[in-house]
Protein backbone atom coordinates (compact mmCIF):
# COMPACT_ATOMS: atom_id res chain seq x y z
CA UNK A 1 0.00 0.00 0.00
CA UNK A 2 2.72 2.65 0.79
CA UNK A 3 4.38 1.99 -2.59
CA UNK A 4 1.05 2.34 -4.39
CA UNK A 5 0.33 5.65 -2.66
CA UNK A 6 3.78 7.03 -3.54
CA UNK A 7 3.32 5.91 -7.16
CA UNK A 8 -0.01 7.75 -7.33
CA UNK A 9 1.59 10.93 -6.04
CA UNK A 10 4.41 10.66 -8.58
CA UNK A 11 1.89 10.13 -11.37
CA UNK A 12 -0.06 13.22 -10.28
CA UNK A 13 3.13 15.30 -10.36
CA UNK A 14 3.96 14.10 -13.87
CA UNK A 15 0.44 14.88 -15.12
CA UNK A 16 0.53 18.37 -13.59
CA UNK A 17 3.93 19.16 -15.11
CA UNK A 18 2.82 17.89 -18.51
CA UNK A 19 -0.29 20.06 -18.27
CA UNK A 20 1.82 23.15 -17.59
CA UNK A 21 4.30 22.43 -20.39
CA UNK A 22 1.47 22.05 -22.89
CA UNK A 23 0.58 25.79 -22.66
CA UNK A 24 2.05 27.53 -25.71
CA UNK A 25 1.37 30.57 -27.85
CA UNK A 26 0.62 29.82 -31.50
CA UNK A 27 1.79 32.04 -34.36
CA UNK A 28 -0.42 30.68 -37.17
CA UNK A 29 -2.16 33.37 -39.22
CA UNK A 30 -5.47 32.78 -41.02
CA UNK A 31 -7.33 35.25 -43.21
CA UNK A 32 -11.06 35.31 -43.86
CA UNK A 33 -13.12 37.65 -46.05
CA UNK A 34 -16.73 38.73 -45.87
CA UNK A 35 -18.66 41.40 -47.81
CA UNK A 36 -19.97 44.29 -45.78
CA UNK A 37 -23.69 44.40 -44.91
CA UNK A 38 -23.77 40.57 -44.74
CA UNK A 39 -26.50 39.40 -42.37
CA UNK A 40 -25.66 38.31 -38.82
CA UNK A 41 -25.25 34.55 -38.39
CA UNK A 42 -23.81 34.02 -41.89
CA UNK A 43 -21.29 31.17 -42.14
CA UNK A 44 -17.69 32.37 -42.43
CA UNK A 45 -15.48 29.31 -41.97
CA UNK A 46 -15.19 25.75 -40.66
CA UNK A 47 -12.90 26.63 -37.77
CA UNK A 48 -12.31 23.00 -36.72
CA UNK A 49 -10.98 22.13 -40.17
CA UNK A 50 -8.94 25.31 -40.61
CA UNK A 51 -7.18 24.84 -37.26
CA UNK A 52 -6.58 21.14 -37.83
CA UNK A 53 -8.48 20.09 -34.72
CA UNK A 54 -10.55 17.04 -33.95
CA UNK A 55 -14.32 17.11 -34.12
CA UNK A 56 -15.69 18.58 -30.91
CA UNK A 57 -12.29 19.82 -29.73
CA UNK A 58 -13.28 23.49 -30.02
CA UNK A 59 -16.11 23.04 -27.53
CA UNK A 60 -14.07 20.78 -25.26
CA UNK A 61 -11.27 23.35 -25.02
CA UNK A 62 -13.58 26.33 -24.56
CA UNK A 63 -12.64 28.09 -27.82
CA UNK A 64 -13.24 31.87 -27.92
CA UNK A 65 -12.86 34.58 -30.57
CA UNK A 66 -11.24 37.80 -29.31
CA UNK A 67 -11.07 41.10 -31.24
CA UNK A 68 -9.28 44.26 -30.21
CA UNK A 69 -11.64 46.68 -28.52
CA UNK A 70 -15.04 45.93 -27.07
CA UNK A 71 -16.95 44.75 -30.16
CA UNK A 72 -17.25 41.10 -31.14
CA UNK A 73 -17.62 40.81 -34.91
CA UNK A 74 -17.41 36.99 -35.12
CA UNK A 75 -18.53 34.18 -32.85
CA UNK A 76 -18.39 30.38 -32.68
CA UNK A 77 -21.80 28.80 -33.29
CA UNK A 78 -22.67 26.63 -30.23
CA UNK A 79 -24.22 23.81 -32.25
CA UNK A 80 -21.93 23.51 -35.30
CA UNK A 81 -18.77 25.14 -33.88
CA UNK A 82 -18.53 27.05 -37.18
CA UNK A 83 -17.22 30.61 -37.34
CA UNK A 84 -20.18 32.90 -38.10
CA UNK A 85 -20.89 36.64 -38.21
CA UNK A 86 -22.02 38.09 -34.91
CA UNK A 87 -23.35 41.32 -36.43
CA UNK A 88 -23.84 43.11 -39.73
CA UNK A 89 -20.64 44.96 -40.66
CA UNK A 90 -20.34 48.42 -42.22
CA UNK A 91 -16.94 48.78 -43.87
CA UNK A 92 -17.13 52.59 -43.96
CA UNK A 93 -17.89 52.73 -40.24
CA UNK A 94 -15.10 50.31 -39.38
CA UNK A 95 -12.30 51.51 -41.67
CA UNK A 96 -13.39 54.74 -43.37
CA UNK A 97 -11.32 55.24 -46.52
CA UNK A 98 -8.63 52.77 -45.45
CA UNK A 99 -8.22 49.84 -47.82
CA UNK A 100 -7.96 46.94 -47.28
CA UNK A 101 -10.24 46.92 -44.26
CA UNK A 102 -8.66 44.33 -41.94
CA UNK A 103 -9.99 43.38 -38.49
CA UNK A 104 -7.35 41.30 -36.66
CA UNK A 105 -8.53 38.78 -34.07
CA UNK A 106 -7.39 35.69 -32.21
CA UNK A 107 -8.89 32.28 -31.52
CA UNK A 108 -8.10 31.22 -27.92
CA UNK A 109 -8.13 27.59 -26.79
CA UNK A 110 -7.81 26.40 -23.20
CA UNK A 111 -6.39 23.22 -21.67
CA UNK A 112 -3.77 23.75 -22.98
CA UNK A 113 -3.83 27.46 -23.78
CA UNK A 114 -3.10 28.29 -27.40
CA UNK A 115 -3.54 31.27 -29.72
CA UNK A 116 -4.33 31.30 -33.41
CA UNK A 117 -3.69 34.67 -35.06
CA UNK A 118 -6.27 35.56 -37.72
CA UNK A 119 -7.81 38.52 -39.54
CA UNK A 120 -11.18 39.29 -41.08
CA UNK A 121 -11.19 41.40 -44.24
CA UNK A 122 -14.39 43.31 -44.89
CA UNK A 123 -14.99 43.66 -48.63
CA UNK A 124 -16.57 46.88 -49.87
CA UNK A 125 -19.88 46.78 -51.70
CA UNK A 126 -21.41 49.66 -53.67
CA UNK A 127 -23.84 50.77 -50.97
CA UNK A 128 -23.29 54.54 -51.27
CA UNK A 129 -24.05 56.95 -54.09
CA UNK A 130 -21.85 59.98 -54.84
CA UNK A 131 -23.01 63.18 -53.16
CA UNK A 132 -22.00 66.79 -53.78
CA UNK A 133 -21.56 69.19 -50.86
CA UNK A 134 -24.23 71.53 -52.25
CA UNK A 135 -27.23 71.11 -54.48
CA UNK A 136 -26.39 74.25 -56.43
CA UNK A 137 -23.17 76.01 -57.41
CA UNK A 138 -22.94 79.63 -58.56
CA UNK A 139 -20.20 80.65 -61.01
CA UNK A 140 -19.60 84.18 -62.25
CA UNK A 141 -17.70 84.32 -65.54
CA UNK A 142 -16.75 87.42 -67.47
CA UNK A 143 -17.81 87.64 -71.05
CA UNK A 144 -14.22 88.32 -72.03
CA UNK A 145 -13.05 84.99 -70.67
CA UNK A 146 -11.17 83.20 -73.41
CA UNK A 147 -11.95 79.63 -74.47
CA UNK A 148 -9.81 77.02 -72.73
CA UNK A 149 -10.30 78.66 -69.32
CA UNK A 150 -10.40 75.96 -66.61
CA UNK A 151 -12.76 76.44 -63.66
CA UNK A 152 -12.20 74.03 -60.70
CA UNK A 153 -15.37 72.62 -59.17
CA UNK A 154 -16.06 70.99 -55.81
CA UNK A 155 -15.73 67.24 -55.88
CA UNK A 156 -18.44 64.82 -54.83
CA UNK A 157 -18.02 62.44 -51.89
CA UNK A 158 -18.42 58.64 -51.95
CA UNK A 159 -17.50 56.59 -48.83
CA UNK A 160 -17.03 53.45 -50.94
CA UNK A 161 -13.53 52.49 -52.05
CA UNK A 162 -11.81 50.99 -55.06
CA UNK A 163 -13.94 50.56 -58.15
CA UNK A 164 -17.02 51.50 -56.13
CA UNK A 165 -15.74 55.05 -55.59
CA UNK A 166 -16.27 57.96 -58.00
CA UNK A 167 -14.84 57.21 -61.45
CA UNK A 168 -15.94 60.11 -63.65
CA UNK A 169 -17.83 63.40 -63.96
CA UNK A 170 -20.11 64.52 -66.80
CA UNK A 171 -21.99 67.74 -67.59
CA UNK A 172 -25.28 68.20 -69.39
CA UNK A 173 -25.15 69.04 -73.11
CA UNK A 174 -24.42 72.69 -73.93
CA UNK A 175 -22.51 74.80 -76.45
CA UNK A 176 -20.00 76.44 -74.11
CA UNK A 177 -18.56 73.93 -71.61
CA UNK A 178 -17.31 70.41 -71.10
CA UNK A 179 -16.00 68.77 -67.92
CA UNK A 180 -12.68 67.03 -67.23
CA UNK A 181 -12.12 64.35 -64.58
CA UNK A 182 -8.80 64.84 -62.78
CA UNK A 183 -6.92 62.58 -60.35
CA UNK A 184 -5.55 63.91 -57.08
CA UNK A 185 -2.38 62.61 -55.48
CA UNK A 186 -4.44 60.59 -52.98
CA UNK A 187 -6.37 58.83 -55.76
CA UNK A 188 -9.60 60.82 -55.47
CA UNK A 189 -11.14 62.33 -58.58
CA UNK A 190 -12.36 65.93 -58.96
CA UNK A 191 -14.04 67.82 -61.81
CA UNK A 192 -12.86 70.83 -63.83
CA UNK A 193 -15.21 72.85 -66.02
CA UNK A 194 -13.58 73.91 -69.31
CA UNK A 195 -14.85 76.82 -71.43
CA UNK A 196 -15.10 75.75 -75.08
CA UNK A 197 -16.73 78.86 -76.59
CA UNK A 198 -16.63 82.50 -75.47
CA UNK A 199 -19.65 83.84 -73.66
CA UNK A 200 -21.73 86.81 -74.77
CA UNK A 201 -23.70 88.52 -72.03
CA UNK A 202 -25.91 90.27 -74.52
CA UNK A 203 -26.76 86.94 -76.12
CA UNK A 204 -27.20 84.91 -72.90
CA UNK A 205 -26.72 86.34 -69.42
CA UNK A 206 -27.20 83.06 -67.50
CA UNK A 207 -26.61 79.36 -68.06
CA UNK A 208 -27.70 76.34 -66.01
CA UNK A 209 -25.78 73.06 -66.23
CA UNK A 210 -26.16 69.70 -64.47
CA UNK A 211 -22.94 68.16 -63.16
CA UNK A 212 -23.08 64.39 -62.56
CA UNK A 213 -20.65 62.18 -60.59
CA UNK A 214 -20.68 58.44 -61.42
CA UNK A 215 -19.09 55.59 -59.42
CA UNK A 216 -17.83 52.25 -60.75
CA UNK A 217 -20.42 49.95 -59.20
CA UNK A 218 -22.50 47.43 -61.09
CA UNK A 219 -24.94 48.95 -61.64
CA UNK A 220 -23.27 52.34 -61.13
CA UNK A 221 -24.61 54.94 -58.70
CA UNK A 222 -24.59 58.68 -59.38
CA UNK A 223 -25.16 62.08 -57.78
CA UNK A 224 -25.83 65.50 -59.30
CA UNK A 225 -25.57 69.21 -58.60
CA UNK A 226 -26.78 72.24 -60.52
CA UNK A 227 -24.29 74.81 -61.83
CA UNK A 228 -25.65 78.32 -62.33
CA UNK A 229 -23.40 80.52 -64.45
CA UNK A 230 -23.72 84.31 -64.42
CA UNK A 231 -22.06 86.06 -67.35
CA UNK A 232 -20.42 89.30 -66.18
CA UNK A 233 -19.75 92.45 -68.02
CA UNK A 234 -16.18 93.39 -69.02
CA UNK A 235 -13.65 93.16 -66.22
CA UNK A 236 -10.35 92.33 -67.79
CA UNK A 237 -8.26 91.60 -64.67
CA UNK A 238 -8.72 88.76 -62.23
CA UNK A 239 -7.32 88.56 -58.70
CA UNK A 240 -4.02 86.70 -58.44
CA UNK A 241 -2.62 85.12 -55.29
CA UNK A 242 0.95 85.62 -54.20
CA UNK A 243 1.33 81.82 -54.16
CA UNK A 244 -0.42 79.08 -56.03
CA UNK A 245 0.01 76.67 -53.10
CA UNK A 246 0.05 77.38 -49.37
CA UNK A 247 1.11 74.71 -46.88
CA UNK A 248 0.84 74.80 -43.10
CA UNK A 249 1.27 72.31 -40.23
CA UNK A 250 -1.07 72.52 -37.25
CA UNK A 251 -0.99 70.49 -33.98
CA UNK A 252 -4.34 68.82 -33.41
CA UNK A 253 -4.77 70.42 -29.99
CA UNK A 254 -4.61 74.04 -31.18
CA UNK A 255 -7.57 75.96 -29.74
CA UNK A 256 -10.46 77.25 -31.80
CA UNK A 257 -9.67 80.65 -33.30
CA UNK A 258 -5.96 79.95 -33.81
CA UNK A 259 -4.56 81.89 -36.79
CA UNK A 260 -3.14 79.46 -39.35
CA UNK A 261 -1.95 81.90 -42.06
CA UNK A 262 -2.97 84.90 -44.10
CA UNK A 263 -3.44 84.67 -47.86
CA UNK A 264 -3.25 87.64 -50.20
CA UNK A 265 -4.49 88.27 -53.74
CA UNK A 266 -4.03 91.34 -55.96
CA UNK A 267 -6.31 92.76 -58.68
CA UNK A 268 -4.93 95.38 -61.13
CA UNK A 269 -8.37 96.77 -61.84
CA UNK A 270 -9.63 99.90 -60.10
CA UNK A 271 -12.82 100.68 -58.28
CA UNK A 272 -15.15 97.87 -57.47
CA UNK A 273 -13.41 95.64 -60.02
CA UNK A 274 -10.21 95.88 -57.98
CA UNK A 275 -11.77 95.16 -54.57
CA UNK A 276 -11.04 91.59 -53.52
CA UNK A 277 -12.99 89.36 -51.10
CA UNK A 278 -11.90 85.92 -49.95
CA UNK A 279 -13.75 82.64 -49.54
CA UNK A 280 -12.92 79.00 -48.87
CA UNK A 281 -14.12 75.88 -50.59
CA UNK A 282 -13.01 72.50 -49.36
CA UNK A 283 -12.98 69.32 -51.40
CA UNK A 284 -12.72 66.74 -48.62
CA UNK A 285 -15.66 67.40 -46.35
CA UNK A 286 -18.83 69.47 -46.16
CA UNK A 287 -18.03 70.60 -42.61
CA UNK A 288 -14.97 72.77 -43.07
CA UNK A 289 -12.89 73.16 -39.87
CA UNK A 290 -11.50 76.49 -41.13
CA UNK A 291 -12.87 79.98 -41.60
CA UNK A 292 -11.43 82.92 -43.55
CA UNK A 293 -11.88 86.64 -43.03
CA UNK A 294 -13.36 87.82 -46.32
CA UNK A 295 -11.60 91.19 -46.05
CA UNK A 296 -8.15 90.38 -44.64
CA UNK A 297 -7.57 86.80 -45.86
CA UNK A 298 -6.82 85.51 -42.33
CA UNK A 299 -7.56 81.78 -42.01
CA UNK A 300 -8.39 80.52 -38.53
CA UNK A 301 -9.59 77.32 -36.88
CA UNK A 302 -13.38 77.07 -36.68
CA UNK A 303 -13.61 73.60 -34.88
CA UNK A 304 -12.00 70.73 -32.47
CA UNK A 305 -8.96 69.16 -35.21
CA UNK A 306 -8.54 65.43 -34.67
CA UNK A 307 -5.50 63.64 -36.11
CA UNK A 308 -7.17 60.27 -35.59
CA UNK A 309 -10.04 61.38 -37.88
CA UNK A 310 -8.19 63.37 -40.60
CA UNK A 311 -4.44 63.74 -41.08
CA UNK A 312 -4.60 66.40 -43.79
CA UNK A 313 -6.99 68.83 -45.48
CA UNK A 314 -6.97 70.10 -49.07
CA UNK A 315 -8.66 73.48 -49.13
CA UNK A 316 -9.34 75.85 -52.03
CA UNK A 317 -9.06 79.58 -51.47
CA UNK A 318 -10.90 81.93 -53.78
CA UNK A 319 -10.39 85.65 -54.27
CA UNK A 320 -13.21 87.49 -56.07
CA UNK A 321 -13.12 91.08 -57.27
CA UNK A 322 -16.04 93.48 -57.52
CA UNK A 323 -16.73 92.45 -61.08
CA UNK A 324 -17.15 88.79 -60.20
CA UNK A 325 -13.78 87.57 -61.47
CA UNK A 326 -12.05 85.05 -59.30
CA UNK A 327 -8.58 83.77 -58.68
CA UNK A 328 -7.84 80.57 -56.84
CA UNK A 329 -5.04 78.94 -54.92
CA UNK A 330 -4.69 75.78 -52.88
CA UNK A 331 -4.09 75.32 -49.18
CA UNK A 332 -2.81 72.03 -47.68
CA UNK A 333 -3.15 71.73 -43.90
CA UNK A 334 -1.15 68.91 -42.30
CA UNK A 335 -2.50 67.93 -38.87
CA UNK A 336 0.22 67.00 -36.37
CA UNK A 337 -0.49 64.25 -33.88
CA UNK A 338 -0.54 65.13 -30.19
CA UNK A 339 -0.37 62.55 -27.47
CA UNK A 340 -4.02 62.91 -26.46
CA UNK A 341 -4.96 59.23 -26.15
CA UNK A 342 -3.93 57.13 -23.16
CA UNK A 343 -2.96 53.48 -23.74
CA UNK A 344 -5.67 50.86 -23.37
CA UNK A 345 -5.35 47.48 -21.64
CA UNK A 346 -7.75 44.72 -22.71
CA UNK A 347 -7.69 41.50 -20.64
CA UNK A 348 -8.26 38.48 -22.90
CA UNK A 349 -7.80 35.64 -20.41
CA UNK A 350 -7.28 35.26 -16.65
CA UNK A 351 -6.21 31.98 -15.04
CA UNK A 352 -6.98 32.25 -11.32
CA UNK A 353 -6.61 30.54 -8.93
CA UNK A 354 -3.27 28.89 -9.81
CA UNK A 355 -1.48 25.98 -8.07
CA UNK A 356 1.49 26.66 -5.83
CA UNK A 357 5.04 25.29 -6.26
CA UNK A 358 5.00 25.36 -10.08
CA UNK A 359 6.87 28.18 -11.90
CA UNK A 360 6.17 29.21 -15.48
CA UNK A 361 2.35 29.19 -15.23
CA UNK A 362 0.55 31.56 -17.63
CA UNK A 363 -1.69 33.62 -15.36
CA UNK A 364 -3.22 36.15 -17.77
CA UNK A 365 -3.27 37.21 -21.43
CA UNK A 366 -3.93 40.82 -22.41
CA UNK A 367 -3.39 43.28 -25.25
CA UNK A 368 -2.36 46.94 -25.25
CA UNK A 369 -3.16 49.60 -27.81
CA UNK A 370 -2.94 53.36 -28.32
CA UNK A 371 -5.03 55.37 -30.78
CA UNK A 372 -2.20 57.85 -31.42
CA UNK A 373 0.51 57.46 -34.08
CA UNK A 374 4.31 57.07 -34.33
CA UNK A 375 6.08 57.63 -30.98
CA UNK A 376 2.78 58.54 -29.32
CA UNK A 377 1.53 55.05 -30.19
CA UNK A 378 4.53 53.13 -28.85
CA UNK A 379 3.97 51.76 -25.35
CA UNK A 380 5.94 50.20 -22.51
CA UNK A 381 4.33 47.54 -20.32
CA UNK A 382 5.54 46.66 -16.80
CA UNK A 383 4.60 45.25 -13.39
CA UNK A 384 6.09 45.63 -9.89
CA UNK A 385 9.59 44.07 -9.71
CA UNK A 386 8.92 42.74 -6.20
CA UNK A 387 6.27 40.30 -7.39
CA UNK A 388 7.06 36.69 -8.39
CA UNK A 389 5.64 37.29 -11.88
CA UNK A 390 7.01 38.43 -15.22
CA UNK A 391 5.63 39.77 -18.51
CA UNK A 392 6.38 38.20 -21.87
CA UNK A 393 5.51 39.83 -25.23
CA UNK A 394 3.36 37.61 -27.39
CA UNK A 395 2.09 38.54 -30.86
CA UNK A 396 1.07 41.97 -32.15
CA UNK A 397 0.80 43.92 -28.88
CA UNK A 398 -0.32 40.87 -26.85
CA UNK A 399 1.41 39.96 -23.58
CA UNK A 400 1.33 36.99 -21.22
CA UNK A 401 1.70 37.26 -17.44
CA UNK A 402 3.57 34.25 -16.01
CA UNK A 403 4.82 33.08 -12.63
CA UNK A 404 8.55 33.74 -12.36
CA UNK A 405 9.14 31.21 -9.58
CA UNK A 406 7.28 28.70 -7.44
CA UNK A 407 4.61 30.23 -5.20
CA UNK A 408 3.91 29.23 -1.58
CA UNK A 409 0.31 29.61 -0.46
CA UNK A 410 1.33 29.35 3.20
CA UNK A 411 3.44 32.49 2.71
CA UNK A 412 0.96 34.40 0.54
CA UNK A 413 -2.38 33.22 -0.83
CA UNK A 414 -3.34 36.21 -3.01
CA UNK A 415 -1.56 38.77 -5.22
CA UNK A 416 -2.87 42.07 -6.56
CA UNK A 417 -0.88 42.70 -9.74
CA UNK A 418 -0.98 46.16 -11.31
CA UNK A 419 -0.14 46.27 -15.03
CA UNK A 420 1.24 49.70 -15.98
CA UNK A 421 1.22 50.75 -19.64
CA UNK A 422 2.95 54.02 -20.63
CA UNK A 423 3.20 55.45 -24.11
CA UNK A 424 6.31 57.20 -25.49
CA UNK A 425 4.60 60.49 -26.31
CA UNK A 426 5.15 63.91 -24.79
CA UNK A 427 3.77 64.18 -22.22
CA UNK A 428 3.66 60.48 -21.51
CA UNK A 429 0.26 59.02 -20.69
CA UNK A 430 -0.16 56.02 -18.42
CA UNK A 431 -2.91 53.49 -17.86
CA UNK A 432 -3.01 50.95 -15.03
CA UNK A 433 -5.03 47.74 -14.79
CA UNK A 434 -5.07 45.61 -11.62
CA UNK A 435 -5.85 41.89 -11.55
CA UNK A 436 -6.17 39.61 -8.52
CA UNK A 437 -4.55 36.16 -8.56
CA UNK A 438 -5.23 33.53 -5.89
CA UNK A 439 -2.86 30.65 -5.09
CA UNK A 440 -4.16 27.11 -4.62
CA UNK A 441 -2.85 24.84 -1.85
CA UNK A 442 -1.32 21.67 -3.31
CA UNK A 443 -0.96 19.10 -0.46
CA UNK A 444 1.37 16.29 -1.49
CA UNK A 445 0.46 17.02 -5.13
CA UNK A 446 -3.11 15.91 -4.44
CA UNK A 447 -6.15 17.80 -5.51
CA UNK A 448 -5.71 21.53 -4.76
CA UNK A 449 -7.87 22.95 -2.03
CA UNK A 450 -9.24 26.44 -1.73
CA UNK A 451 -12.03 27.54 0.63
CA UNK A 452 -15.29 28.46 -1.01
CA UNK A 453 -15.66 32.22 -1.47
CA UNK A 454 -18.69 32.47 0.79
CA UNK A 455 -16.92 30.79 3.75
CA UNK A 456 -13.35 31.81 3.06
CA UNK A 457 -11.77 34.09 5.65
CA UNK A 458 -8.78 36.34 5.59
CA UNK A 459 -5.51 34.34 5.99
CA UNK A 460 -4.32 36.63 8.76
CA UNK A 461 -7.52 36.05 10.74
CA UNK A 462 -7.22 32.26 10.39
CA UNK A 463 -3.61 32.31 11.59
CA UNK A 464 -4.43 34.55 14.59
CA UNK A 465 -7.35 32.33 15.64
CA UNK A 466 -5.27 29.16 15.33
CA UNK A 467 -2.46 30.69 17.40
CA UNK A 468 -4.94 31.72 20.11
CA UNK A 469 -6.44 28.23 20.28
CA UNK A 470 -2.98 26.61 20.54
CA UNK A 471 -1.91 28.97 23.36
CA UNK A 472 -5.12 28.29 25.31
CA UNK A 473 -4.74 24.52 24.88
CA UNK A 474 -1.05 24.57 25.87
CA UNK A 475 -1.74 26.73 28.92
CA UNK A 476 -4.58 24.42 30.05
CA UNK A 477 -2.52 21.26 29.70
CA UNK A 478 0.51 22.85 31.41
CA UNK A 479 -1.60 24.14 34.30
CA UNK A 480 -3.30 20.77 34.75
CA UNK A 481 0.06 18.98 34.74
CA UNK A 482 1.59 21.39 37.26
CA UNK A 483 -1.43 21.07 39.55
CA UNK A 484 -1.16 17.28 39.38
CA UNK A 485 2.55 17.33 40.28
CA UNK A 486 2.00 19.72 43.20
CA UNK A 487 -0.87 17.61 44.52
CA UNK A 488 1.24 14.50 44.15
CA UNK A 489 4.20 16.05 46.03
CA UNK A 490 1.91 17.32 48.78
CA UNK A 491 0.37 13.91 49.33
CA UNK A 492 3.77 12.21 49.35
CA UNK A 493 5.22 14.65 51.85
CA UNK A 494 2.29 14.11 54.21
CA UNK A 495 2.93 10.37 54.13
CA UNK A 496 6.71 10.67 54.33
CA UNK A 497 6.95 10.50 58.09
CA UNK A 498 4.88 7.35 58.31
CA UNK A 499 6.83 5.74 55.52
CA UNK A 500 10.14 6.59 57.20
CA UNK A 501 9.10 5.03 60.51
CA UNK A 502 8.31 1.78 58.73
CA UNK A 503 11.77 1.77 57.17
CA UNK A 504 10.65 0.67 53.78
CA UNK A 505 8.29 1.34 50.94
CA UNK A 506 4.65 1.75 51.56
CA UNK A 507 1.67 1.79 49.32
CA UNK A 508 -0.69 4.74 49.31
CA UNK A 509 -3.86 4.28 51.25
CA UNK A 510 -5.96 5.08 48.27
CA UNK A 511 -5.70 5.42 44.56
CA UNK A 512 -4.06 8.57 43.18
CA UNK A 513 -6.61 10.37 41.02
CA UNK A 514 -6.00 8.95 37.59
CA UNK A 515 -7.67 11.85 35.83
CA UNK A 516 -4.84 14.19 36.85
CA UNK A 517 -1.92 12.25 35.42
CA UNK A 518 -0.86 10.64 32.14
CA UNK A 519 -1.93 11.97 28.77
CA UNK A 520 -2.64 9.16 26.33
CA UNK A 521 -2.31 9.24 22.61
CA UNK A 522 -5.79 10.65 22.12
CA UNK A 523 -4.98 13.91 23.92
CA UNK A 524 -7.24 13.19 26.94
CA UNK A 525 -6.38 12.28 30.51
CA UNK A 526 -6.68 8.58 31.23
CA UNK A 527 -8.65 7.47 34.29
CA UNK A 528 -7.75 3.77 34.21
CA UNK A 529 -4.47 3.90 36.17
CA UNK A 530 -3.48 3.79 39.85
CA UNK A 531 -0.11 4.98 41.10
CA UNK A 532 2.29 3.99 43.85
CA UNK A 533 5.42 5.65 45.26
CA UNK A 534 8.29 3.96 47.05
CA UNK A 535 10.49 5.95 49.42
CA UNK A 536 13.75 4.82 50.82
CA UNK A 537 13.11 4.99 54.53
CA UNK A 538 16.69 4.37 55.50
CA UNK A 539 18.25 6.80 53.14
CA UNK A 540 17.41 9.88 55.12
CA UNK A 541 17.19 11.90 51.94
CA UNK A 542 13.46 11.81 51.45
CA UNK A 543 13.89 11.67 47.68
CA UNK A 544 11.36 10.11 45.33
CA UNK A 545 12.59 6.90 43.81
CA UNK A 546 10.04 6.28 41.06
CA UNK A 547 6.49 6.79 40.00
CA UNK A 548 4.68 3.91 38.32
CA UNK A 549 1.17 3.27 37.15
CA UNK A 550 -0.54 0.24 38.66
CA UNK A 551 -2.70 -1.65 36.22
CA UNK A 552 -3.85 -5.23 36.25
CA UNK A 553 -2.09 -5.80 32.96
CA UNK A 554 1.36 -4.99 34.44
CA UNK A 555 3.52 -6.66 37.15
CA UNK A 556 2.93 -5.81 40.81
CA UNK A 557 5.08 -3.53 42.92
CA UNK A 558 6.93 -6.39 44.54
CA UNK A 559 8.07 -7.73 41.17
CA UNK A 560 9.57 -4.34 40.37
CA UNK A 561 11.57 -3.86 43.56
CA UNK A 562 14.85 -4.62 41.85
CA UNK A 563 14.10 -2.07 39.16
CA UNK A 564 13.39 0.51 41.84
CA UNK A 565 16.77 -0.06 43.44
CA UNK A 566 18.60 0.71 40.19
CA UNK A 567 20.87 3.80 40.50
CA UNK A 568 19.68 4.96 37.07
CA UNK A 569 16.17 5.63 38.45
CA UNK A 570 17.28 7.54 41.57
CA UNK A 571 16.00 11.11 41.90
CA UNK A 572 13.70 10.79 38.86
CA UNK A 573 10.06 10.17 37.83
CA UNK A 574 9.30 7.24 35.56
CA UNK A 575 6.06 7.47 33.54
CA UNK A 576 4.87 4.21 32.01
Amino acid sequence: MPQTKEWCKTRQVMILIAWMLSWEVGSESIHYTVPEETESGTFVANLTKDLGLRLGELAARGARVVFKGNRQYLKIAPQTQDLVLNEKLDREELCGSTEPCMLPFQVLLNNPLRFYQAALRVIDINDHAPEFPAREVLLKISEITEPGKILPLKMAQDPDTGSHSIQSYTVSDNRHFHVLTRNRSDGKKFPELVLDKALDREEQAQLRLTLTAVDGGSPPRSGTTEIQILVLDINDNTPEFAQELYEVQVPENNPIGTLLLTVSARDLDTGSFGEVSYALFQDDDVNEPFVINSKTGEIRLRSALDFEAFQSYHVGVEAMDGGGLTGKCSLVVQVLDVNDNAPEVILSSLNSPIPENLPGIIVAVFSVSDADSENNQEVMCSIDDNLPFLLRPSVENFYTLETDRALDRESRSEYNITITVTDMGTPRLTTQHTITVQVLLVDGFSQPYLPLPEVAREPAQDEDALTLYLVIALASVSSLFLLSVLLFVGVRLCRRARASSLGGCSLPEGHFPGHLVDINGTGTLSQSYQYEVCLRGDSGTGEFKFLKAINPQFPTLESERKTEESPKLRNSFLFL
